[in-house]
Parts: structure tokens; sequence; C-alpha cells
């Protein structure tokens, strides 16, 4: 029987993590999303990519070109930002700032929102509301690895 895919929504820190590090699951992640794979897809937000691009130019302006080289290769599906009428639901579950990127992950029909801001996100973890699991980079490295060893 076929593997279904899984559809992996990258949240900015992770992205940043995996553009910043040559090591580490970020990393690894972003290194698995380059071979496209037909088991595993990603997708990120159009709010994602402007914060990810405001800080680069504001904090890191020297990976500038690594970013501009490296995530094409990543083959990632881009969400537009959703409506306020989707948005809505997620307010006062998580911080109104991450609330584009919940809303992001759950339109896009991903698996999992892969993200390392425990400090906002680890609150969703196990909330049956959402129709994404939200996990950490290594948790979902992990999950992959399991994945593919069975």
């Amino acid at each position: 029987m076929a593997r279904k895919a899984i559809k992996i929504f990258l949240d900015s820190n992770a992205l940043l993590s995996g553009l910043l590090s040559e090591k580490g699951a970020p990393r690894v992640l972003l290194d698995i999303l380059c071979l496209d794979m037909p088991l595993v897809k990603g997708v990120t937000g159009e709010y994602n990519i402007l914060e990810i691009e405001r800080n680069m130019k504001k904090r890191l302006p020297a990976i500038l070109d690594i970013y501009q080289s490296y995530f094409p290769k990543l083959r990632l599906e881009i969400i537009p930002i959703p409506p306020i009428e989707t948005l809505k639901p997620y307010i006062g579950m998580i911080a109104a700032k991450d609330a584009p990127v919940l809303g992001s992950a759950v339109t896009s029909g991903a698996d999992y929102l892969v993200t390392g801001d425990k400090k906002d996100f680890d609150k969703l973890k196990d909330n049956a509301a959402i129709p994404v699991k939200v996990v950490s980079p290594s948790e979902l490295v992990h999950l992959i690895g399991h994945m593919f060893s069975s």
C-alpha cells in the first residue's frame, strides 16, 4: 500500500533557523525538502516570508544571499495571508501576531505546523480544535525518520 505524503507548514523561525545553521533539525528539514521527495511536501505562508525578509534586512543582512539562493530549492507552496474572518477563531487561542501563521497552516491543509516557538505554540500541541498538529523541528525529523524506517 502506498504511503500518503505528509504536508509540513514551516513557521518563520524554523525556516530562519535552518538557513542560519548547517546543523540541527531545522536544517535537516530544509535539506529533506530540497530533495523533492514525494512523501514530504513543504508549505509556508506569505505572512511568514514577509516576516523572514523583514528580520533578515533588519538584523541579518549577511544571509540575504543564502536565502535568495536556497529558498527556491525548497519548492514551498506559499499560502496567501488569510482574511481576518479566517483568523477570528484563532485569536484568543494564540497571540494575535501568530494568528496569521496558524490560519495559514490550517488553510494550507498541512498535517504538521513546524515551529520552534514554544512560548506561543506549545499550548496548541494537543488542541483538538485545530486540524493541524503542532510540532518542533526535532519532533518532525523523528517522525519522518520513523516513517521511512518502517
